[in-house]
């Protein structure tokens, strides 16, 4: 477990999000404070519309808050162009989605390597990259594949690859094992967990107790709020 000193890769004050005006407005997610360290497992749980995703969202940038402030790496994301705040996602956050969002026209190394190109990292040296990722998840022959010769499975692996593929130092997983029997999902959970004790900062959602128990720490939440937390190593 990180220590109490580590950096905050994430933090965020008093973040809410409201859809909605007057009659038809719709508390997401009510203002709170959270934060993930550098070296931390953070599992997010609860029921279906309790604000998960909504969660996620607004800490990797996807989404802005209604209220508070989220900041990635000591650096807040309100304020930031377009442009700046997609640069800041592409360098600094890994994202594991439930749809697995990968390009139907690139092969499995391809997808991972995208985003390091986009960065400015030579092709050779981003692809190479991805190769590693895809055997350290035990699919390195999946590496000139194209999605649609692929299993479910398989592209849900491929999109964790692409999240932790560079030196992102936050990872942002909504149900990354949904796809996956139990055997390959704790497989992926073993990796998420080696690149927290490598200094990254993972939050991910789950529905899963077992899952769970890999991380640092628990927050439950329930209609848009933290009604729990505990600590698990």
């Amino acid at each position: 477990m990180t220590g109490s000193n580590a950096q905050a890769v994430l933090r965020l004050e008093g973040v809410g999000r409201v859809h909605g005006r007057g009659a038809a407005e719709v508390h997401a997610l009510h203002p709170i404070d959270l934060e993930v360290r550098a070296g931390e497992f953070l599992a997010v749980m609860g029921p279906s519309g309790s604000g998960k995703s909504t969660l996620l969202a607004l800490a990797g940038g996807l989404d802005r808050p209604s209220s508070g402030r989220v900041l990635v790496e000591g650096a807040p994301l309100e304020g930031l162009s377009r442009a700046k705040l997609a640069d800041v996602r592409r360098r600094s956050v890994g994202y594991v989605f439930q749809s697995y969002n990968l390009i139907p026209s690139l092969t499995a190394a391809e997808n991972i390597a995208l985003p390091r190109e986009l960065e400015g990292v030579s092709a050779r040296t981003a692809r190479a990259e991805a190769r590693e990722v895809l055997a350290e998840l035990g699919i390195g022959e999946l590496a000139d594949r194209f999605p649609e010769d692929m299993s479910g499975g398989q592209q849900q692996r491929v999109a964790i690859g692409r999240a932790l593929s560079g030196d992102r130092r936050l990872v942002l997983a909504d149900e990354p094992t949904g796809a996956l029997d139990s055997a390959t999902g704790d497989a992926v959970l073993e990796v998420l967990r080696a690149r927290c004790d490598a200094g990254a900062a993972v939050m991910m959602v789950t529905h899963d107790a077992t899952h769970a128990a890999w991380a640092d720490r628990v927050v439950f939440l329930r209609d848009g709020r933290i009604t729990e937390e505990a600590v698990r190593r």
